[in-house]
């Protein structure tokens, strides 16, 4: 029982697994060695060139054995690499600070074999569109070559043709603060059109030798492994984000009043829970027509590795007490002001346990009775493929012959189970 709502009751919950179409890559590490190869490493790098390569701080599938592996080519072929971070402001904008997340992603000079060289350094490079200046790591600016390595995926601020991937990780990545703080105070004409105008000075003034673009499948493993020329990587980008669209897990209903999400992080989104999921964009007018409708959303904790950065939380509606204890506001804040977007950061209402904040959002779904509320929990946004769901969407899926043989039912409906402090069970799916 609720503390705060006592008369409500909670809906009970099948556990279902829905089938993913996920292609992946049994070998990424050869895959990778093939393209090198193919694009002419041998010929780019030169003994002595001092080579940088980016390194994000997002949690991409095998992150430190990819970079370790253009790392040993790049040796190979005589050039001595050094790793850059490229994440903009992330880490709280301080060169220790994104050293601390490349280490939470396992990525050191011990597991990649190459020094990480750190700073918030940056040099304009410069000017786009009429006076808007284009800055670089400096480390960047200074090597004899630099080769782009990053994820291509939807974006979880704003739809284009091209989003995010390797045209953002020079634009905003290696731009450090200064130059994300930059693109992001256009807002929405930063992301459509400074992005890559951006991108195209950089591959112009800079020796970006190429870039090798990652697709992922829904469940966080290497699908496509792509290396591209500095000037086919916007229409490569663009083709390969469609791929990546059509690999993401998706909530397989129309229609949801309460979705909770166990845990946000960085490391899962970088807006904490993944926008093309939840539906929910910081930019007016950016949606995907494919997201379901979600009236309340309950957000009940913090992953570890996010270290306290809880942008994202504001597109939540309640959350709970023990997320806002773990909430680093200078890293959440910074964050949501380099991007523009102070909404990211907004508190919702908190409550004392998972029960409580559940609670709250079937009481906010009168005057459907919770019983009958329409509520689907996920453990993050990242993995979907187990869900629990409520009773009236169970319903759905045995009855409409359109979920046969997209989802399976794994446990019958139960009662929803909180243990003595409030918290939400079972903890694992």
């Amino acid at each position: 029982m609720s503390t705060w709502f006592p008369g409500i009751r909670f809906p009970r919950m099948a556990l279902i697994r829905q089938c993913i179409h996920s292609p992946k890559l049994d070998d990424f590490v050869s895959e990778i060695r093939r393209e090198l190869c193919r694009i002419g490493l041998a010929s780019k790098v030169k003994p002595g060139m001092r080579i940088a390569i980016t390194a994000g701080s997002r949690g991409v599938a095998y992150y430190p054995e990819i970079l370790a592996t253009v790392v040993d080519e790049v040796k190979r072929v005589g050039g001595i690499p050094f790793l850059i971070p490229a994440m903009g402001s992330h880490g709280g904008a301080t060169a220790e600070g994104q050293l601390e997340v490349l280490r939470e992603l396992g990525i050191t000079p011990d597991s990649v074999g190459a020094p990480i060289l750190s700073t918030m350094e940056v040099e304009e490079v410069g000017r786009i569109d009429g006076g808007i200046p284009v800055y670089v790591d400096k480390y960047a600016v200074k090597a004899d070559g630099i080769i782009v390595v990053g994820r291509v995926k939807p974006h979880t601020d704003f739809k284009d043709r091209i989003e995010s991937g390797l045209m953002k990780m020079m634009a905003v990545g290696l731009g450090k603060h200064k130059g994300a703080e930059t693109i992001h105070m256009y807002r929405s004409e930063g992301y459509h059109r400074l992005i890559p105008l951006a991108a195209k000075l950089i591959m112009e003034k800079l020796p970006i030798l190429f870039g090798l673009a990652i697709v992922e499948n829904a469940f966080h493993e290497i699908a496509v492994v792509k290396a591209i020329e500095p000037g086919d990587i916007e229409e490569e980008e663009a083709r390969l984000l469609e791929r990546a669209k059509e690999l993401l897990a998706r909530i397989p209903f129309k229609d949801i009043d309460v979705l909770i999400v166990d845990e946000i992080g960085k490391e899962i989104s970088g807006a904490g829970m993944d926008t093309n999921v939840v539906g929910r964009f910081w930019l007016p007018g950016e949606s995907d027509p494919r997201t379901p409708n979600i009236r309340f959303i309950v957000v009940l904790d913090l992953t570890e590795r996010s270290h306290g950065n809880a942008v994202g939380i504001g597109l939540a509606d309640i959350t709970t007490e023990k997320l806002v204890r773990k909430i680093d506001y200078r890293a959440t804040f910074i964050n949501a002001l380099t991007s523009g977007h102070t909404i990211t950061a907004k508190i919702p209402i908190f409550l004392p346990t998972d029960r409580d904040a559940i609670a709250a959002a079937l009481y906010l779904c009168r005057p459907i009775d919770p019983m009958e509320a329409k509520v689907v929990r996920i453990r993050n946004t990242l993995e979907l493929e187990r869900m629990w769901v409520s009773e009236s969407l169970y319903d759905i899926v045995v009855e409409d012959p359109t979920f046969k043989g997209r989802i399976q039912i794994l446990r019958e409906p139960e009662d929803m189970i909180f243990d003595d402090y409030g918290g939400i069970l079972p903890k694992h799916y």
